[in-house]
């Protein structure tokens, strides 16, 4: 990155001056925006996207490219200008007036998701999952369908709290999908029939990988050079939020879901208590948070069948993202969608990106009105993978109701940029990690 001029955003006047002009002229729109509401025709479906990051923006795209109804791009909401102005100006060059968003509808904070939400019919969560649970309520709480990226949270009051929004949602009749776009492709639609009709016998074992590389790092010297000032530490995590648990949940919950989605969908249920090893061997520095970088956990699930479960961040090493179940007369590859064994079989269709056929299956139950709702199972399998988290962060055996239960709440309780996250750097400038044996379940 280069260092920005004194006019940047990033800088602190630029950033607070920003921040302040969008914030006062979302509010003075406020009107407009209650007008624009139904200035519409009903054909047309008004999207907001919550959070302006590159999945925000992938999400928003594939809104706008969907094949099932109109759509328009109406309000946008960050906490960061600079997030924001990047996000709208590559929609705008995908999607041209499909992005209907003026200033009064680009609105900038903690709080500016509520005024997002209420500009439209469809809202995109696409922020740090640690902010999900009170976005989804909130959507909820107006009356609005929801695409929401997974996992839905990071911690067991952040699953509660979605959960009984995901209640209150059905009640609404509104429609709520979840980014776990497996579900979408016709490949894996098609093996887990399969496996459901007993084309590998009962199943015995699974096992889910994701071992691989760090996707990305921030780092504080680096984003403080592109600001041009220091960084408090509330911004300097939420822009490096992949290393911190309130905002990610650790890459086993942020990123390895995909896994074990899979096998919840293979179980047809989800475990019920896991066990597990981790740590972090080899990504160590101030940079990296707090964050292992290896997982290795048994999920037990309530057949007694377990799920041998890998995920791994370290360079040099094999590297696998697979999933697979055996069965007593053959085994399926979950993720190329073979079955070998008995029955042999090879899915020989062609699928359109995952990506974007969930958008499409969404709007499709929002323009017919059907019954659609992701929301439970995000909420469970994102729960499956805090519970791996719980089990290698102590070194204990824990319980799905343990897990579902606990009173962890890894969320600060006062979010503003001059406030502290409940995790700070020590006096070495590190983090403290989790001990197993000696980290506590709470």
């Amino acid at each position: 990155m280069n260092t920005p001029s004194n006019e940047s955003p990033l800088n602190r006047r630029g950033f607070l001056k920003t921040s302040g002009a969008l914030a006062a002229g979302a509010l003075a729109g406020g009107l407009s925006v209650e007008r624009f509401a139904h200035a519409q025709g009903s054909d047309i479906l008004r999207v907001a996207l919550v959070g302006c990051g590159g999945r925000g923006t992938g999400a928003a795209s594939q809104a706008l490219s969907n094949t099932s109804a109109k759509t328009r791009l109406v309000a946008v909401a960050d906490v960061f200008p600079d997030k924001m102005d990047g996000t709208l100006n590559d929609l705008k060059k995908m999607h041209g007036d499909k992005v209907e968003v003026p200033d009064s509808r680009k609105f900038v904070g903690f709080e500016a998701y509520k005024q997002a939400i209420s500009s439209c019919d469809v809202v995109i969560l696409a922020t740090p999952p640690g902010f999900r649970p009170m976005q989804f309520e909130e959507a909820v709480r107006q009356g609005k369908h929801v695409f929401t990226e997974k996992p839905v949270a990071v911690d067991g009051p952040g699953v509660r709290k979605f959960l009984a929004a995901a209640e209150v949602a059905k009640q609404k009749n509104l429609k709520v999908g979840v980014g776990l776009q497996r579900h979408h492709h016709p490949g894996h639609i098609e093996v887990m029939k399969r496996i459901h009709d007993g084309q590998i016998g009962d199943v015995i074992a699974t096992r889910a990988y994701w071992n691989g590389n760090t996707p990305w790092v921030r780092t504080r010297a680096q984003l403080e050079k592109t600001a041009g000032r220091k960084l408090t530490e509330m911004e300097y995590q939420m822009r490096n939020w992949y290393y911190f648990v309130w905002l990610c949940g650790d890459h086993i919950v942020e990123q390895h879901i995909h896994n074990l989605d899979m096998i919840n969908w293979v179980k047809n249920g989800y475990p019920v208590k896991a066990r597990g090893n981790g740590g972090c061997e080899t990504r160590k520095g101030p940079d990296y948070g707090e964050i292992f970088d290896h997982h290795v956990v048994e999920f037990t699930y309530a057949d007694g069948s377990v799920c041998f479960s890998q995920c791994r961040h370290q360079l040099g090493c094999w590297n696998d993202v697979s999933h697979h179940a055996i069965g007593t007369k053959g085994k399926a590859d979950l993720e190329r969608n073979v079955i070998t064994g008995d029955n042999a079989w090879r899915f020989q269709g062609r699928a359109k990106d995952p990506y974007q056929q969930e958008h499409d299956d969404l709007f499709a139950a929002i323009k017919n009105n059907t019954p659609y709702s992701e929301a439970e199972n995000g909420a469970k399998s994102s729960l499956t993978a805090i519970l791996g988290r719980m089990s290698t962060y102590t070194g204990k055996e824990i319980s799905w109701d343990e897990a579902l239960n606990s009173k962890l709440d890894t969320m600060p309780k006062n979010l503003a940029w001059d406030a502290d996250p409940l995790v700070k750097p020590l006096d070495s400038g590190l983090y403290q990690l989790a001990v197993p044996g000696k980290t506590q379940f709470v």
